[in-house]
Order: C-alpha cells, then structure tokens, then sequence
C-alpha cells in the first residue's frame, strides 16, 4: 500500500484519524482496542469480529493479508494471539468511510485496462475517496460501479483499489490495482520511487533557476490545519518530500512548469512551488487566486478575472504516468493530455505575452 497526494477533504477527515507511519507507508488509525489484563490468548481476528460491528471475519482478513492489522506498531497476520495489554490497531491508506460505499453511474475516462490494473484520467473537481463532506460522488464510488459485474473486486477490500491519490482539484493519471498481488506490487513500486509521475503546472511568475530541485519535509502547518507547510530537511518535523521542476515556457507574468515527483506527499507540488515563491495559478489555498505579478491597472485585473474564470481550481495536471506491469513486469507508460480548462488558461497568456513583446 502506498500514500500519495491526499484530497483537500481528507485533511478534515484526518483531525479524527491518526496517521502513522508503518514500514514506510502512511496510513490511517480506523479502529484502536488495548486487550485488557484477563485477555486469554485469541486469534487477532477472532478477537477484533468481536469488536467490530459489521465486519465479518473474512473482511478482518483480508485486512490482515493487506497489512492493516497492528499490534504494538507491528503488522500480524490473522493467526497472530492477542495477549493481555496488546493494542490492536486497524489501519488503512485512506480515512475512515463513515458510510457503506454505493455504486454510482459516474463517467470515467479509461485509459488502459486489463485484468490487473486500471488507469484512469481523472476530472478535476472529482474527489478520490469518500471522506468529509463527500460521502458520495467519487472516484471511489464510479469505481464500484465500474466493477459492479466483477465478482471479485470489491470496493472496500483494502487489498484493492487505488494506488495512490491526486488532489480533488487536480486533474490526471491513476492506478487502480485489481488484484491482492497487483496492489502489493504497485506500492513497493510507489514506496521505492521507481514509478514515473509527471505533472504540468501553471504557477506565477518565473522561477529562477528555471531548472532545479526542491528538497525539504513536509508536514501539517501548525497555524493552518488545512495547508501543509516546509519543515527543513533534517528537522524532525514532517516527512521528506523531492521535487524536480523545470520551466517549458515562460508567458511574461506567469510559466509553464513541468514537476517530476520523486516522493508524494500531500500537496506537494503546491506546497514546493509557493516556498519558491512561485505559488500555482488560481490555487485559493495557497495563495494562487490573487495577482501576485504583473500591473495594476483596470484592464489586467479584467485579464486576469477571466483567466481565473477559465481555470477555476489549481492549474496542475497529472501528466504522466509510468510504472512495471505487477503481472508481466513489462514497462508501461500513459499520457492524458492538459485538459481544456487549462490549456484555454495557457493560450490565453501565451496571446497576452505576445502582445506585449
């Protein structure tokens, strides 16, 4: 299992749910039980069938075999005996669900699938999982449609589903693992930083150098619970977070910049590219949806409204996607065009830098 870029929403969600960190993945506290001083010696899944409403004792593990049962910090498998003062703790790369996921007819843009893994371009505005304030109505659910006739693909099976994650603001490429194996293999892919993720920006100004790299950690800003913030590299705050950029075109107050992940940490590009200085054109909640270059005048604040109206969200698009087929090892390589919204934002600069030359 492997983390990436967490929805806007999930950040909330995470107020209530701890994350931790195990084995280099990052996931979520569900469910935490502390066996009491007269536990008798219990299989760990008879022991939380016990605890858990709704949760039958195949769910319990299949949980096990995709490495979400904890005790004392450690991954058990289901025969593991829970002993008095254990804690057991239920975890998963993504928030509680707080309802029962439902089938939704929502398109999806499929751009390869086959019986082990599925790529999709996702919209922006449309939300991975259900979390905080969106219990319906997302990637999640257009999934379970998608795989309704599939018997073997269940939508809350943790061993199942999504990879990684993207932004509900941005648009772009992810992976869905069909398969217990296919998903194992895709997160140590993920985990090991052999994957190709390539992201296309729009950000203001124009960064200097206009190739280089930012390395710093990355954790929760203390004064804003919903923004993520830098924490130096060594420091013991946050979590290390690599990103490449490079400018591909530079559109007088605004450029064009190309981000390549080395790791995937929640907001990640946002948060590196504002620390630059360079926050992403029209991101609100870093800064992005006032004018930070250019003139002050009547008309270019007209200009810059109805570029804003154009791309309303972020201007970051999930470009690339490359990894190793789980099943055939076999190097795969996808790419979903920049969406309409953006490539309007991108012509419509690239006509007012030219005017102004």
């Amino acid at each position: 299992m492997s983390q990436d870029t967490i929805e806007d929403e999930e950040l909330t969600a995470a107020e209530d749910a701890p994350v931790l960190e195990i084995d280099g993945r990052e996931l979520y506290e569900h469910f935490r039980f502390v066996a009491d001083k007269g536990q008798e010696l219990l299989r760990v899944d008879k022991f939380l069938v016990a605890r858990l409403q709704k949760s039958s004792r195949n769910r319990v593990q299949q949980a096990a075999e995709a490495g979400c049962i904890i005790v004392n910090g450690k991954a058990v498998k289901s025969n593991y005996r829970v002993k008095p003062g254990d804690v057991v703790q239920v975890v998963m790369d993504r928030p509680r669900y707080e309802f029962e996921v439902i089938a939704q007819d929502i398109p999806l843009d499929i751009v390869y699938e086959d019986r082990y893994v599925l790529v999709v371009n996702k919209p922006a505005g449309l939300v991975v999982h259900p979390g905080h304030g969106n219990y319906d109505g997302t990637l999640v659910n257009a999934l379970a449609w998608h795989f309704r006739d599939t018997p073997d693909y269940d939508v809350n099976d943790p061993r199942l589903g999504l990879v990684h994650r993207i932004d509900k603001d941005t648009s772009g490429l992810l992976v869905v693992a069909k398969t217990p194996d296919a998903k194992t293999d895709l997160g140590r892919q993920f985990f090991n930083k052999t994957t190709k993720r390539e992201y296309v920006s729009v950000v203001w100004g124009n960064p200097e150098p206009p190739k280089g790299t930012v390395a710093t950690n990355i954790g929760r800003n203390p004064k804003d619970r919903l923004q993520m913030t830098t924490f130096p590299l060594d420091g013991p705050e946050g979590k290390r977070a690599v990103t490449h950029y490079e400018t591909i075109e530079n559109l007088g107050y605004v450029s064009v910049v190309k981000c390549v992940l080395e790791t995937g940490r929640t907001h990640q590009i946002r948060v590196h590219m504002r620390s630059l200085g360079h926050p992403l054109f029209n991101d609100a909640r870093y800064g992005g949806d006032k004018i930070l270059r250019g003139v002050h005048s009547s008309t270019y604040q007209s200009f810059i409204n109805n570029c804003f109206a154009l791309c309303p969200r972020q201007a970051l698009h999930a470009r690339t996607l490359g990894f190793r087929h789980p099943e055939t090892g076999e190097e795969m390589f996808f790419t979903a065009e920049i969406p309409s919204d953006m490539q309007s934002l991108i012509d419509k600069w690239r006509v007012y830098s030219s005017s102004k030359k």
